[in-house]
């Protein structure tokens, strides 16, 4: 089959409230920022000049309207989109930190996103990409996990590169043994794979980056291509017995860490579709790390992420 779709990724499709300053009479006003992060990689990969679709699922209500427009303003495919009409759209509650570093509490009990069924999947659109990317949060409930666990086995049947983000949510999951186990299965399944340091210490029970690289790959030979990101210690990637690093880029604007990770993995996805993952070089790797690192390094100076993905103009090339 024709691959006609750079990139399809399946999962949670979201309004982020974050504060975006205080009412004459002190009370915090939140901004409703359209987010997700399977979307935010795709809203990246946009930018970057890469045809996108979304698989999901939200509410038939005011802010499934504003979700599924800005994804068509963003010229996101949105074929896959569902809309429930019993079941609201999920929101998350961004708390910020001092040093942009954020919390969140959901509304999710149930919530949209986790409705999707296996009848909802959209199996020629996966088939059609080139790439196929989830994340965990698709994987905490029935039937969001059963139409999780189809879309994977349609895109390994077609052919498709399978990239995968934990994104550990932990105050979303029934608890923790699951998590890991639902997080172990994802793991089993992707040729691409970026985690933070944190859920990879999550899964491999080590602080030690390297450590915990070595165990993951061993563990899952399945994983082409390992990128870890480590906050202020930057990012690393491990592709076949080799490790390269590159330092984080500094800002002195820190603003909302949301969508840093998702950034990263956009333009890591843009890498793949350029290079592919046969015969990287070091040099290949390191730039690779470099340019994810310093788009990262504009997302986290601004308040959401999805319809602020930096264009490539933005994206320091001098660092």
């Amino acid at each position: 089959m024709e691959k006609s779709m750079d990139v399809t990724a399946l999962g949670e499709l979201l309004i982020d409230f974050v504060q975006n300053g205080v009412s004459e009479a002190g009370n915090p006003v939140m901004e409703a920022a359209p987010g997700g992060a399977p979307c935010n990689v795709l809203a990246m990969l946009n930018n970057l000049g890469h045809s996108c679709a979304f698989i999901g699922k939200v509410g038939r209500d005011s802010f499934g309207d504003l979700l599924e427009d800005t994804l068509k303003q963003l010229e996101i495919d949105t074929r896959g989109l569902v809309r429930d009409g019993e079941v609201h759209t999920t929101l998350a509650f961004v708390h910020t930190a001092p040093d942009g570093d954020r919390s969140f509490s959901f509304y999710r009990n149930p919530g949209a996103d986790m409705r999707l069924s296996e009848a909802e999947v959209d199996e020629d659109l996966i088939a059609r990409s080139r790439i196929f990317h989830f994340g965990s949060l698709s994987l905490t409930d029935e039937p969001c996990r059963s139409a999780t666990v189809k879309a994977v086995a349609a895109a390994k049947r077609a052919g498709c590169l399978i990239s995968f983000d934990p994104n550990l949510r932990e105050s979303l999951w029934p608890d923790l043994g699951t998590a890991r186990e639902q997080i172990a299965w994802g793991l089993s399944q992707c040729e691409i794979l970026k985690i933070s340091e944190n859920e990879l210490a999550f899964v491999t029970g080590t602080g030690d980056i390297d450590r915990g690289a070595e165990i993951l790959q061993k563990n899952c030979p399945n994983i082409r291509l390992l990128n870890v990101t480590a906050g202020s210690a930057g990012s690393f990637s491990y592709y076949q017995g080799r490790k390269v690093s590159r330092p984080v880029v500094r800002t002195d604007r820190v603003v909302d860490t949301t969508g840093a990770g998702d950034t990263f993995c956009g333009c890591v996805l843009h890498f793949v579709l350029q290079h592919g993952l046969e015969g990287l070089s070091d040099a290949d790797l390191g730039e690779m790390l470099r340019f994810a690192n310093a788009a990262a390094s504009v997302i986290i100076g601004r308040k959401g992420a999805l319809k602020v993905m930096p264009s490539v103009s933005e994206i320091p090339a001098d660092v």
